[in-house]
């Protein structure tokens, strides 16, 4: 099976001012691309080959493979973390479910320091982790599915996803981020995991 590089869900301008289409160009059609460009060429006549994309993040333990795999499963979760007409406000049936996280500005707080504080290249994450959930970050390439979490939600604090429009500054790129979150989206999940 050959790996096909997702659409976008918006256009390249969607998500201006908070994240530019040339970042956005660059992020989907450079790194998001590459990605899977790579895992085509390291799967092609290997065991993987056959295997879906989820298989291969979880499955796989060769380095390479893996990498290539889970960068691709996260950029594509990533994009559809976002909208252009997201807010940054928390809804109120969502906040409510995030009594465990301690409401939903504790939950902001704890997921902008996953982001802003993750130390090198990762994500950070709103996922479900038995049954409960949780707020969490991975390093590289790392990915929730991997160890048996359910993503919600993430944020990809990657150099390349903020460093054209804001530079070094990452808790600026968060702090906009926020603007964009997908809460349909968020809400669906978790209404798919009785959460809501």
């Amino acid at each position: 099976m050959a790996f096909a590089l997702p659409e976008l869900p918006y256009s390249l301008d969607a998500l201006q001012p908070h994240i530019s289409a040339e970042t956005l160009g660059l992020h989907h059609g450079k790194h998001h691309a590459g990605y899977v460009k790579t895992l085509n060429d390291l799967v092609r006549g290997t065991a993987w080959e056959t295997k879906t994309l989820e298989e291969i993040v979880r499955g796989a333990k060769e380095p390479p493979i893996h990498n290539a795999a889970a960068q691709a499963w996260n950029h594509a979760f990533y994009w559809r973390s976002m909208r252009a007409t997201g807010k940054a406000e928390v809804p109120a049936d969502v906040g409510k479910a995030m009594t465990s996280l301690g409401g939903a500005v504790a939950f902001q707080k704890a997921f902008t320091d996953a982001a802003v504080k993750h130390f090198g290249s990762g994500w950070a994450w709103l996922v479900v982790r038995d049954g409960k959930l949780a707020v969490e970050s991975t390093h590289d390439a790392g990915c929730p599915i991997e160890t048996g979490a359910v993503p919600l939600l993430t944020c990809d604090v990657w150099e390349h996803a903020y460093y054209v429009d804001y530079r070094n500054r990452r808790a600026d790129y968060v702090a906009a981020w926020w603007n964009l979150v997908d809460w349909d989206g968020v809400r669906e999940r978790m209404r798919a995991h009785k959460l809501l």
